[in-house]
């Protein structure tokens, strides 16, 4: 027979659980192509950066506002402090703005645009000391490093580099039986910029060189140097276009769009060196045909690296070994046309793949065991969307 003192404990986790808040919903930003002149010579279909919430427990998402913006902001990133957000225009005549954030709602402020110093801007992010914003001109082939003023707007580029060397071969030594993934290798075109987790070097991708560039990085003048050696190659034609540092900084995923490969490397923290371990397929085992790659993300348990696949129309899972090798697990259909990025919100229960020509959202549950990929029945209707970001502790 049970006690009253028994009965009395048993009912107090389920107490102690309806007396917790509900989780608050997270805020999100995407951006969008939104000029005549979109992706791959096609009209962007968006209206500027969407501010949504998403509900922690369904994952659905629920648009609150849209800020207007006509220059294709296609690459949206934070400021470590989540009070700054900042978009680069991928436009012909390239430029980056400035926004500040609005902590009681995730509301938006323009501040100011500054030209990003080449055409296309198809990539940036924000120094670890959150001083400078870094940019990849694509289509313009430069980087360039533009300082943070107090206020959270941009000034005047501290440094800008134009990528140099010999453009690889258009077919990718790497890619599948019968590919015709065959573009970029026509003259140098930076693809994506970031800083080591310890903002003393900054890494760079170039498509068409096969090659991520490696930098020093004074963070006083806001001067990048080339680092020895000052770059790592990629096989002829294999095209990198972003890279990912797994969370303990010592090993780094860098995905090539036209051979539908990652390769793993392992990282010299004290010297910025990349030493090349393992190269892997995104697609299964007999793929034939035509594939580009788009965007790799690390779990937030930092168990398995996700990398999409456009044309397939896939994302794929990998689990990381002990030393940091991959092997292939198993691939979603994204129930969307051209995946153009995706996210994995902050707590590693949802995946978000924006779906660039099917100008939709599609929402999939992450199983954390498996890293498997379950969809949800969730589209959010988005014109061109092209990326997608969680503002950090940030909620409803």
């Amino acid at each position: 027979m049970t006690s009253r003192r028994a009965w009395i404990r048993g009912l107090l986790p389920a107490a102690a659980a309806l007396a917790l808040p509900p989780r608050r919903a997270m805020l999100a930003y995407v951006g969008t192509y939104s000029s005549p002149q979109g992706p791959e010579g096609s009209r962007g279909n968006g209206q500027g950066i969407y501010l949504f919430h998403m509900n922690p427990e369904t994952g659905a998402l629920t648009q609150r506002e849209v800020l207007p913006n006509g220059a294709n902001p296609s690459w949206l990133a934070l400021d470590p402090t989540g009070t700054r957000l900042y978009a680069a225009n991928e436009t012909a005549d390239g430029s980056v703005s400035a926004y500040s954030v609005e902590p009681a709602n995730g509301g938006l402020t323009p501040l100011n645009t500054v030209g990003s110093q080449g055409a296309g801007p198809a990539h940036l992010s924000v120094h670890p000391s959150g001083k400078y914003v870094l940019v990849a001109n694509y289509a313009g082939g430069t980087v360039a490093v533009i300082p943070v003023l107090s206020h959270g707007g941009l000034g005047e580029p501290t440094d800008v580099k134009h990528d140099v060397g010999p453009v690889g071969p258009a077919h990718a030594a790497g890619a599948p039986p019968g590919s015709f993934a065959i573009s970029g290798h026509d003259r140098v075109h930076a693809h994506m910029i970031q800083a080591d987790p310890s903002g003393r070097f900054v890494l760079a991708a170039d498509l068409a060189l096969d090659r991520i560039l490696i930098w020093k990085f004074d963070t006083e003048r806001g001067t990048l140097s080339a680092n020895d050696p000052p770059f790592v190659a990629l096989p002829p034609g294999d095209g990198p276009r972003h890279f990912v540092f797994h969370p303990n900084g010592r090993w780094l995923y860098s995905l090539q769009e036209e051979a539908s490969t990652l390769a793993t490397f392992d990282y010299d923290v004290a010297r910025g060196r990349l030493t090349p371990e393992q190269t892997v397929s995104t697609l299964p085992r007999g793929f034939a045909g035509t594939n580009f790659t788009s965007e790799v993300r690390v779990s937030p348990d930092a168990r398995f690296v996700y990398a999409a696949n456009r044309l397939h129309d896939t994302i794929a899972w990998l689990s990381i070994g002990d030393t940091g090798g991959l092997t292939f697990a198993g691939e979603e259909w994204t129930r969307g046309d051209y995946p153009r990025s995706f996210t994995i919100d902050p707590t590693g229960g949802f995946l978000y793949s924006c779906n660039q020509r099917g100008d939709a959202i599609a929402c999939f549950r992450v199983n954390r065991k498996t890293g498997a990929l379950t969809f949800t029945g969730q589209y959010t209707p988005v014109g061109t969307p092209a990326i997608m970001i969680f503002l950090p502790g940030k909620g409803l």
